[in-house]
């Protein structure tokens, strides 16, 4: 096994290596390095229009790349399925990909260790979805590659950018900056994969995306208009109302629960939404609860909401909280009349436990959403707490 390994663990992390491989694949030549911060979400959505009436046939696929996927499979039912799915898509575009059970049993993961160190060795080019793993950081520190390309994983790479131009540590950006047992335990391994993931001498790093980042002097952006998801699906049917995308913010401990069922419902009734597309991390509690507290109907999608929603149906309008996919569907969904709309996040939303950070990155999520998303900020109007948008 030569050529280009990645690594993936989420269905959105193997969706943006099919689209690497298929900006590498049409390139007339390799991709050029945009100034770090140069590109902003307006650009990527003009460049995204521009693309869908050059794109190849729907349907056609370039010639792969020697590229291997290699699955770091998660252990959550949600995530394993839709990876699957995913996984089907990639061998459908002539990738080799290889499911890797690196969570399950006892020496699960020595074995997968010992099982990746040759292709490790003679890769040429690591494609990483998410720098902030346990489990990347430590491959990353075993086999040092010549090439790293680093793909997005929802906006967390926005926050990875931005502290490897910092020289910060590595630290997700809804957890508190405190060391706790573990992360003194795995300092040393974070410390030197934040080392590898850094542009040297003989090593190139690449950070491919669909967001604004800031990336630090001797990195290469380039931009990621998900031309082989238009390429491949769609365009949608429309229906008349809109539809919902749901967050995990709730579960990893960021906003209050009570308060996002409560927007949820308001979300619903000023938008005349009938669905509700649900994160794969949301928990099967809080699904029922809304559904059942706002008659919308909750879908749990089998691929990635920019597939599914380029796929159709979707709504005429999409409604989300700060995520990734208020930077992505306008990109997916260029040129449909699909219009997006970003819900911003209250202070008082947030928990007393959330970590300092948070509302400053979620803000700047929802601020530098490009400029044809609508922003909508809900504020109380009357000592019942019901909310208005504007």
């Amino acid at each position: 096994m030569t050529g280009q390994l990645a690594f993936v663990e989420s269905p959105v992390q193997l969706l943006n290596v099919l689209e690497w491989a298929h900006t590498r694949a049409t390139a007339p030549e390799a991709p050029s390095a945009a100034p770090p911060g140069a590109s902003g979400p307006a650009d990527a959505v003009a460049s995204a229009r521009a693309l869908s009436s050059t794109d190849a046939t729907p349907g056609a696929a370039p010639a792969a790349p020697d590229l291997t996927v290699v699955v770091l499979s998660p252990t959550d039912p949600m995530s394993r399925g839709q990876l699957r799915r995913m996984a089907q898509l990639a061998r459908d575009e002539g990738f080799t990909v290889r499911w890797q059970e690196a969570r399950r049993g006892r020496g699960a993961l020595v074995r997968t260790l010992r099982e990746l160190a040759r292709p490790l060795r003679s890769a040429e080019r690591v494609i990483i979805g998410d720098p902030f793993s346990r489990y990347v950081q430590l491959l990353l520190t075993l086999f040092g590659p010549r090439h790293l390309t680093v793909v997005d994983d929802g906006t967390a790479t926005m926050e990875f950018a931005a502290q490897l131009g910092r020289g910060e540590r590595l630290v997700r950006w809804h957890r508190k900056g405190s060391l706790g047992p573990r992360e003194l335990v795995l300092a040393p391994v974070t410390s030197l994969a934040k080392r590898r993931l850094a542009p040297a001498r003989g090593r190139t790093v690449e950070i491919f995306t669909s967001l604004p980042v800031q990336a630090p002097e001797g990195v290469t952006v380039t931009g990621n208009s998900f031309a082989w998801t238009r390429t491949r699906f769609g365009p949608p049917l429309l229906t008349g109302g809109a539809d919902l995308v749901g967050t995990s913010l709730v579960e990893t401990g960021v906003v209050d629960a009570a308060h996002y069922d409560r927007v949820v419902g308001e979300l619903a009734r000023t938008h005349g939404a009938t669905r509700y597309f649900a994160h794969r991390r949301e928990s099967a509690e809080k699904l029922h609860r809304i559904a059942v507290e706002t008659g919308l109907q909750v879908v749990r999608p089998e691929l990635p909401l920019e597939l599914i929603a380029r796929r159709g149906p979707i709504g005429r309008t999409v409604v989300s909280f700060p995520s990734t996919v208020v930077h992505t569907l306008p990109l997916a969904l260029a040129g449909t009349g699909v219009k997006v709309a970003v819900c911003e996040i209250a202070p008082e939303w947030l928990r007393e436990s959330a970590s300092p950070r948070a509302q400053g990155f979620l803000s700047g999520v929802a601020g530098t959403a490009a400029h044809e998303v609508d922003r909508l900020t809900a504020r109380v109007t009357n000592p019942t707490d019901r909310l208005e948008f504007g």
